[in-house]
């Protein structure tokens, strides 16, 4: 199935939720984009997007022929594909459709990934039976898989990590951003924002590479470093928790001009094309997360809709670094990019 194909099959799963739009920038949902949206005033998610188009790339042809780009990326000693990971989502039943529920789509999800080499960060929610299935789902991969932890009370996270090292799990992650999510607040006690030294006993319980996710200032970013996070996600939830807040690309830069080399910096929010990767690589990330797109293209098409994604976002990646002069990652430095 062609692109187009694939978007126009999603929205008779998606519909109403989600209008399955040919480029998902929170333009035609506002504060109802799936997941479950933009905090008021519901602009957050669209200024992500917007604000890597205000990026433009430096073509540079007078140069040697790059050829066919090396675009794959070594994550915490195992190398993949390209540098894109798929972003967490939950609730997908209801924010998106009744084709998927979490656990199906999380398994759906993490195999496409795998199989295009690649791996997928998977959800959490109140229903604890999600991440159990997801984790379980992921050691049939050889652990492949990032499970992202709720910032819950610190019985309920050790619990869950738990069980992701006794599947042995590749890599876990918490979305610390989470902690303004109605469900959490209501619970108390040390569920929600957490201390540096919270964090750190939680990076040590994990005992494995541990990424923490809804880091969007360079103070937050040298926490997180103190802490021993071997990953950091810049990212704002597309401003489901907290409304008014920069886009991820407006502060991507600062943050990685501070604690580059001191931790893997991935970014999520609004990437949306291989030209926005290699934006975002040549402000300081070391990789993206994409989440929206890649549910559109389950719902469109499953495991071939994924692959039909995944295939357009590393060829444009690599027609830019081939126009741009750029045979690897490594050569995507901030002066291929201007403002």
């Amino acid at each position: 199935m062609e692109y187009k194909e694939i978007l126009e099959e999603a929205r008779k799963h998606t519909a109403p939720h989600c209008m399955a739009c040919p480029v998902c920038n929170g333009k035609a949902c506002g504060n109802n984009v799936p997941g479950p949206g933009s905090k008021a005033p519901g602009n957050a998610a669209a200024r992500n997007y917007d604000k890597w188009q205000e990026i433009f790339v430096n073509m540079d042809t007078l140069c040697q022929n790059v050829g066919d780009p090396d675009i794959s990326f070594e994550l915490f000693g195992r190398r993949f594909s390209a540098p894109l990971f798929v972003a967490p989502l939950g609730a997908v039943d209801m924010h998106y459709g009744p084709k998927y529920h979490d656990q199906s789509y999380n398994a759906e999800m993490m195999k496409a990934a795998v199989d295009c080499g690649i791996l997928a960060f998977t959800g959490d929610g109140v229903n604890a039976q999600i991440m159990k299935d997801a984790v379980a789902d992921s050691a049939a991969l050889g652990g492949l898989s990032i499970p992202t932890i709720k910032p819950w009370d610190r019985e309920t996270v050790f619990g869950k990590l738990d069980d992701v090292i006794a599947h042995n799990i590749f890599a876990a992650a918490m979305d610390v951003d989470a902690a303004g999510l109605p469900f959490l607040k209501k619970l108390g006690g040390n569920a929600g924002s957490k201390t540096v030294a919270e964090m750190r006993e939680i990076i040590e319980h994990a005992g494995r590479p541990f990424i923490v996710k809804g880091i969007m200032t360079v103070a937050g970013a040298k926490k997180a470093v103190e802490a021993g996070a071997a990953g950091i996600i810049v990212s704002n939830h597309g401003g489901r928790v907290q409304g008014g807040v920069p886009a991820t690309a407006e502060v991507l830069g600062e943050i990685a001009d501070a604690v580059k080399g001191q931790t893997v910096i991935l970014v999520d929010g609004g990437i949306r094309s291989g030209v926005d990767i290699f934006r975002a690589l040549a402000l300081g990330a070391d990789a993206v997360l994409v989440g929206r797109p890649f549910a559109t293209m389950l719902y469109g098409a499953g495991e071939e809709g994924f692959k039909v994604l995944y295939n357009k976002l590393t060829s444009e990646l690599k027609g830019t670094m081939d126009m741009c002069g750029a045979a690897t990652l490594k050569d995507i430095t901030r002066d291929k990019i201007r403002f």
